[in-house]
């Protein structure tokens, strides 16, 4: 699968809309839902220099304590001014995805601080979780793209 989905779709602006409405963590929560909906369908492959920037910034991620893996994502999807956020702008689209692509790996091999088990999404995620739910694959995916692209220091200009 190639990286070149159609992230401007009416479905993806309003998906888009409705999941900016939500706090960060709840935002992180959906992203990490997200993941498991489309994860076993994707075949990423991005270019080689995508890859190794991603495994890069995903390598300094893992190496921190838990509370600092959240907190580096929480900057990262709010467009903080911090190292992390910095890095991440500066990255291609494609290196941006694989980046969370690896978070999602992470977190379900326990290298990454994972969505407590216990977690309940808000209430008022459902008509988003009904939405998303009833689009194809190839725009759950361009969601999930134009999302991780918007994220970032440059992504508040």
């Amino acid at each position: 699968m190639s990286y070149a989905i159609d992230s401007q779709s009416e479905n993806t602006k309003r998906a888009l809309s409705m999941f900016q409405r939500y706090d960060i963590d709840t935002q992180l929560a959906l992203l990490w839902y997200g993941y498991l909906d489309i994860k076993d369908e994707l075949t990423p492959a991005p270019p080689a220099t995508a890859d190794n920037l991603a495994h890069i910034l995903y390598g300094e991620i893992k190496a921190l304590p838990q509370e600092q893996q959240l907190q580096v994502q929480r900057d990262i999807l709010s467009g903080a001014d911090s190292e992390f956020g910095k890095t991440y702008s500066a990255m291609s689209n494609s290196a941006r995805i694989e980046v969370w692509l690896l978070l999602g790996q992470g977190m379900e091999s326990g290298e990454i601080i994972n969505v407590p088990s216990d977690y309940k999404l808000p209430e008022q995620t459902h008509e988003f979780s009904d939405f998303i739910s009833g689009l194809s694959f190839e725009e759950r995916v361009g969601f999930m793209q134009a999302g991780v692209q918007r994220m970032g220091t440059t992504s508040k200009a």
